[in-house]
């Protein structure tokens, strides 16, 4: 079993925090049971490019209980938890290719040993596993049956794809899922956000003016999360809609150019490029503080903002880069731009990843049974899926829900009844 990771010593401190996620994962520990009693994946190739965390952990190994052969390697060189990495490796025997804070040129190695596993089945967050198989791997998409992409940014990647006509292999759309953008985007992310910033500054919110760039579900989570702990906080958006809704929500709405002459702490969540740019950066006040929790490290242009800064001080803290420009003015960039939730804090919680890894799992079984009927075309996750993952939430949390009665069922299916 290959494998490329950072320190197999690790592995016990790593298991205990795969155990401790499992925990609160019930929905996924459900199907990992049933997996290992039914085989559904049996000698099925995975090769699933995750952000390698303990959440991640439990996904893959409950493929693994469905009878798969899966390699992980990492969605993002800052977002692997080497702990559990290793145990990965050493106590679960799943073979995984990730470093934390590997290079560029080390994290596409990795990319192309998943590539070299043959995988009948690929995970993406990002897209960036189907983007290499797209362009230096055709051949191999043959034998692909089918692809999970659980973010925004990825989904834009193959939707585009898909548009051009361009797209080799059926895409399952979790991250379009509700079970995943209502609750992962908007509450996972609208809480390990916030982990990430207070993790890196230590900075009190309460009183300060947060611009939230991008008011999709990860803006909105973020928004509220921040809103809840006293800041002041202001939207920049592109979309009219969205901008009206944040106004409605009770946010500040102004360009960003507008913005960053008062803003303290600015978080991109957009999935777009050069969100903050030059003229920004130049109308910044001393010590704003600048990060970003879109899945790549384009929203912030931080070549720009190193070609006008006199000098730049790496980790003044850890996960803080001081670039001081030539006015003397000092921004703050947090996590060198990347994912700050997973650069300077742990995820997403492990309860509402439950939902999205259900999602994943149950949606890799749905591709090995349907994948002969499949297009290379993007679907959206089953709504039978969707109800099951939700119902068996509420069974978990203790929660209970009315049901329909017979006469409401007919009231509902017939179009005569009215006044």
């Amino acid at each position: 079993m290959k494998s490329d990771i950072k320190n197999i010593k690790l592995a016990a401190e790593g298991k205990k925090r795969i155990i401790w996620a499992e925990h609160d994962m019930p929905v996924l520990k459900q199907i990992k049971k049933r997996f290992a009693k039914t085989k559904p994946l049996k000698d099925l190739k995975i090769s699933a490019c995750l952000h390698v965390t303990c959440e991640t952990a439990n996904l893959v190994r409950t493929l693994q209980a469905g009878g798969a052969d899966v390699l992980l390697c990492a969605s993002n060189p800052l977002s692997t938890q080497d702990d559990v990495a290793a145990s990965l490796v050493k106590d679960f025997k799943i073979s995984v290719f990730a470093k934390c804070g590997e290079n560029r040129v080390t994290y596409y190695r990795h990319l192309q040993a998943a590539i070299r596993h043959e995988p009948e089945v690929t995970m993406d967050d990002g897209a960036d596993l189907l983007s290499l198989l797209h362009t230096k791997y055709k051949k191999q998409t043959f034998k692909v049956k089918g692809s999970m992409e659980e973010t925004t940014t990825g989904m834009i990647r193959l939707k585009v794809l898909e548009q051009a006509g361009k797209l080799l292999v059926p895409i399952i759309a979790v991250n379009d899922a509700k079970t995943k953008n209502l609750f992962d985007n908007r509450y996972g992310t609208g809480q390990s956000t916030l982990d990430g910033i207070i993790r890196a500054t230590d900075i009190l919110l309460a009183g300060k003016n947060v611009v939230v760039a991008g008011y999709g579900w990860c803006g909105r989570g973020f928004a509220s999360r921040a809103r809840g702990m006293g800041a002041n906080v202001i939207v920049t958006e592109v979309d009219p809609i969205k901008a009206i809704e944040a106004i409605m929500d009770g946010f500040r709405v102004m360009p960003m150019s507008r913005a960053a002459t008062i803003g303290d702490l600015f978080c991109t969540l957009t999935g777009d490029v050069k969100v903050i740019r030059r003229e920004h950066f130049a109308k910044m006040k001393d010590g704003a503080i600048i990060c970003n929790s879109g899945h790549f490290d384009v929203e912030i242009d931080i070549p720009a903002l190193k070609k006008i800064a006199k000098k730049v001080t790496k980790n003044v803290r850890n996960f803080v880069d001081e670039y001081i420009l030539k006015n003397s003015r000092r921004i703050y960039l947090l996590g060198e731009g990347r994912l700050i939730n997973l650069a300077a804090a742990e995820g997403h919680p492990a309860s509402v990843m439950d939902m999205s890894f259900a999602t994943q799992a149950l949606a890799t079984e749905y591709v090995v049974k349907n994948y002969k009927k499949l297009q290379n075309k993007v679907y959206n996750v089953p709504v039978e899926i969707e109800n099951w993952i939700a119902s068996a939430k509420m069974k978990a949390m203790g929660i209970g829900i009315d049901q329909l009665t017979p006469e409401q069922k007919k009231y509902l299916a017939n179009w005569e009844i009215g006044t």
